[in-house]
């Protein structure tokens, strides 16, 4: 049920001025898509009539079956703190549609409600996430490009003068702020250049969405501070890659399912099937959580992203990290998703994976509170340890082989990711690149 009327969404964009209205989906691979309309057209839009060509979108469907609808889901209207001369520009985020009225099953925002309509069903009212991503700031050129000049060379929760870019990120909090955001943290992460701002945690939808406004948030104030905003994972190499931690609990009406205050580490029975479900599918999901070339890496020993399929209390070196808070705030933190994955779908895939382990009462295996990172290979085999994929490629074949996985997807998203993946990884596979001339041109 929305907390908005069409007649409410009708009065905002009256009192607020709002000129233009961008209705706004996703691509398979994440990218925010919109057709923007007048305001004249918004009772057509609320009424569910506004046509796109899904022919033209990463992943959805051939010129044959091009016809799609957009349904606005009316809680998401939000006006944009900038606008133009002639008025305001609102946002409201839709659904796709076939033209039967069904939802499409290639829509990632469709694919996410779909898992978490099968924790509903198992007694769960919420799943609540908690995303940490981060970014890279760079200064620009005179022609507006990015180039590889960081933005400062400030460290972790620096300020100025080694932070020179906690203006612009103080202005990115102001923005969202005004925009609803309700934000916790906002600091200088490792690496130069690099920074983190975090915001309260939400349902898993309400969460994607707001990840996928935040990037676009971001994005648009560093360009007004002269600078350009990355989420690549790894765009320098010998520091730290950006990540999206996603905090992750089941609740029952108001209570937190992973809590046990019996439990010597206050986890549930609830929460170590969950965990274990995860463990289990992390090589299956990381091709989504993780879905770029470059997203591998930053998966290496050394920056404090997670290489090993491990959880703990204790360090951060595993995959998941039980962060310290008992009670309403027990959680579990997946280490490894990067602010390149497409939140519905990394979400999806991660509730899933939680799924299949509380359905099937997995065995969690014990924890690992030693460093990973100094164990050998022997040792950590010895206690059970598993590698994430090194390789997109070798993450796309984990995903193939996993059918829960693969289950959550559902066949037209799997197949489409699955395949623009293959072409990616083959694009980069077959290229030479700069390091190979630097290496081999003189020598041989």
């Amino acid at each position: 049920m929305s907390r908005f009327t069409k007649e409410d969404i009708m009065r905002f964009a009256d009192e607020e001025n709002v000129k233009y209205i961008r209705l706004q989906f996703t691509d398979l691979m994440g990218i925010s898509k919109n057709v923007e309309i007048p305001v004249s057209q918004l009772p057509k839009a609320l009424d569910n009539k506004m046509m796109f060509d899904g022919s033209s979108i990463e992943g959805f469907v051939r010129i044959e079956e091009s016809d799609m609808y957009l349904f606005p889901d009316l809680d998401t209207w939000v006006v944009f703190p900038w606008g133009t001369e002639f008025g305001k520009v609102a946002r409201l985020i839709c659904d796709v549609y076939m033209p039967d009225g069904k939802p499409f099953e290639g829509d990632p925002r469709y694919i996410l409600k779909k898992v978490m309509k099968e924790a509903e069903e198992l007694g769960y009212t919420d799943f609540n996430v908690g995303p940490e991503p981060e970014f890279f700031l760079f200064k620009i050129d005179e022609k507006g490009e990015p180039t590889l000049n960081l933005n400062d060379q400030g460290g972790y929760f620096d300020f100025a003068p080694l932070d020179m870019g906690e203006n612009c990120r103080r202005d990115i909090v102001l923005t969202l702020e005004k925009m609803g955001f309700e934000i916790e943290a906002s600091h200088h992460e490792v690496a130069p250049g690099q920074h983190e701002i975090d915001f309260k945690y939400a349902n898993a939808l309400q969460a994607a969405d707001q990840i996928l406004t935040f990037k676009l948030v971001v994005k648009t104030i560093a360009r007004e501070h002269g600078l350009h905003a990355t989420f690549m994972p790894k765009p320098m190499f010998g520091v730290s890659g950006s990540g999206m931690h996603a905090h992750q609990s089941l609740f029952i009406g108001t209570e937190n399912a992973f809590y046990d205050e019996s439990d010597e580490l206050g986890l549930s029975q609830t929460a170590k099937y969950y965990l274990a479900g995860l463990l289990k599918h992390a090589r299956g999901f990381a091709a989504i959580t993780n879905p770029l070339v470059n997203s591998y890496k930053r998966l290496v020993p050394g920056y404090e992203a997670p290489c090993y399929v491990a959880w703990s209390a204790k360090n951060r070196s595993p995959l998941v990290r039980i962060p310290a808070s008992r009670g309403m705030g027990t959680r579990l933190e997946v280490r490894n998703p990067d602010p390149a994955a497409n939140p519905y779908l990394a979400l999806a895939v991660m509730l899933k994976a939680g799924l299949d382990g509380i359905k099937n009462k997995l065995e969690l295996q014990p924890a690992v509170d030693r460093n990973i990172y100094v164990m050998n290979e022997a040792d950590r085999e010895a206690n059970g340890i598993d590698s994430l994929p090194s390789t997109l490629k070798e993450a796309i074949e984990c995903l193939k082989a996993d059918r829960v996985i693969c289950e959550a997807l559902g066949e037209h998203a799997s197949l489409h990711f699955i395949e623009a993946k293959e072409i990616e990884w083959d694009m980069f596979r077959t290229r030479v690149h700069e390091w190979e001339r630097s290496q081999y041109m003189n020598t041989y």
